[in-house]
């Protein structure tokens, strides 16, 4: 028997809001006087620690730093200063959120971020969502199969009645692992399409 989806999950960077991650690595490049091409490399050989919470923001910046041969930044947060500005939300994909929260289904956020990303969220206080789960805050990241089960906990719904919507192959594909029917975002239209196939009607 087909499951009937009762919650919709919504990844943040790249779906919710623009892809920051372009400009995440030039202003901290920037702040560091690097090139964006050497604080990439050394954003990605330190950063998984960062985003599963397992080494805090000064601990992140210390070991970048010292790969780059340059200062630790004297901000309290460069990397939240940084995400605070390239947040550019994309109202369309928060307005379908909330009318499926209206129209009765359960709705979350689920993102691989850090810890000052999520900070910022809950500033901003979406009123769009049921629940958050965050990478930094579970101590595991996407496509690793327990984030997914730990977001769909927080709903109080089994894996197979929830949508993930992802703008990354790769996590679509661990979601759909984890027993999620799964949404690769290309566009608004074509996610409501998709939803629709699904059974998932917007009000």
């Amino acid at each position: 028997m087909k499951e009937k989806i009762e919650a919709v999950l919504f990844d943040w960077g790249g779906v919710l809001i623009d892809n920051p991650a372009p400009g995440l690595m030039s202003h901290c490049a920037g702040a560091l006087g690097v090139s964006v091409e050497d604080y990439t490399r050394a954003h990605n050989a330190c950063g998984e620690g960062f985003q599963k919470g397992l080494i805090g923001e000064e601990g992140f910046w210390r070991r970048v730093c010292e790969r780059l041969g340059c200062p630790v930044p004297r901000q309290a947060s460069l990397w939240g200063e940084a995400f605070r500005a390239v947040y550019s939300p994309r109202e369309g994909v928060l307005s379908l959120a909330r009318r499926l929260r209206r129209g009765g289904y359960k709705t979350s956020l689920l993102s691989n971020t850090e810890a000052p990303a999520m900070e910022f969220f809950l500033e901003l206080g979406y009123d769009a969502f049921d629940a958050a789960t965050f990478s930094c805050a579970e101590g595991v990241a996407k496509p690793q199969r327990g984030i997914y089960e730990i977001a769909a906990g927080k709903l109080g719904s089994a894996p197979a009645r929830c949508v993930f919507i992802d703008d990354k192959l790769e996590f679509v594909e661990g979601a759909r692992a984890a027993g999620m029917k799964g949404v690769l975002y290309q566009s608004l239209d074509q996610v409501k399409r998709d939803l629709a196939a699904l059974g998932v009607q917007a009000e």
